[in-house]
């Protein structure tokens, strides 16, 4: 995605104009909306979107803010992982060795 500011109506439009000749000319399909308004001109060329606001529009809208914040997201949840296979003999021992050992050194950070 990306935004960008034009200074009149008359400029994002010309802009836009522009980008959606240059797109085709390299063989990209092309897609827009908004041209006649001028205010925000949304040009789709599949895996780049392109949005061109008047200044005023684009600080009303603020769509960076909006898409800032999915970014921030953490992932949504993912399925539960499988339980692990039970260990036995030797490799359960030392787990429950480092287990321990773990705890105790989680105890020994604490404050008094």
């Amino acid at each position: 995605m990306i935004v960008v500011s034009g200074t009149s109506t008359r400029q994002v439009t010309a802009m836009a104009e522009h980008l959606v000749i240059k797109l085709k000319s390299l063989g990209m399909a092309v897609r827009s909306e908004g041209k006649k308004q001028g205010d925000w001109v949304l040009v789709d060329a599949g895996d780049v979107v392109v949005h061109l606001f008047r200044p005023e529009v684009r600080a009303f809208y603020d769509i960076e803010r909006l898409w800032a914040s999915a970014i921030a997201r953490p992932p949504a949840a993912k399925a539960p992982a499988r339980p692990a296979a039970k260990k036995t003999g030797k490799a359960a021992a030392k787990a429950k060795s480092m287990a321990k050992s773990a705890a105790r050194r989680k105890t020994a950070r604490k404050p008094a």
